[in-house]
C-alpha cells in the first residue's frame, strides 16, 4: 500500500465542492493508495491523471518512497488543470 499526500491547495479546492462530488473524488483519490495506476489512468508529463465523473485528478507517484502525491483536482471540461500542471513544471 502506498502513502497518500494531498496538497493543501487541493484540500482548499475540494472544500468548495458539493458533498456528493467531494465523496466521489475522495473515493478515487483514496483508491490510489491501493492501486496508484488504475486501468483508467493516463501518463501526462511527469505525473498521471485519472478521471472521476466531471473531475480530473493529477498526481505523481514516488515508487521508491511508496508515495502518491495528489497535486491538482479540477473540472475536466476545460484546460485549467493542464495550465496549473504546466505552471508547476510537470508537463
Amino acid at each position: 500500500m502506498y502513502s497518500l499526500q494531498i496538497e493543501e491547495r487541493v484540500v482548499k479546492e475540494m472544500r468548495r465542492y458539493p458533498s456528493k462530488i467531494y465523496k466521489q473524488v475522495m473515493r478515487k483519490v483514496i483508491g490510489l493508495q491501493f492501486n496508484p495506476r488504475p486501468h483508467d489512468s493516463e501518463k501526462k508529463g511527469k505525473g498521471y491523471t485519472v478521471d472521476t465523473g466531471e473531475y480530473r485528478v493529477f498526481y505523481v507517484i514516488g515508487y521508491q518512497e511508496q508515495l502518491v502525491r495528489v497535486l491538482i483536482v479540477g473540472n475536466r471540461n476545460n484546460d485549467a488543470i493542464y495550465k496549473q500542471v504546466k505552471r508547476l513544471g510537470l508537463l
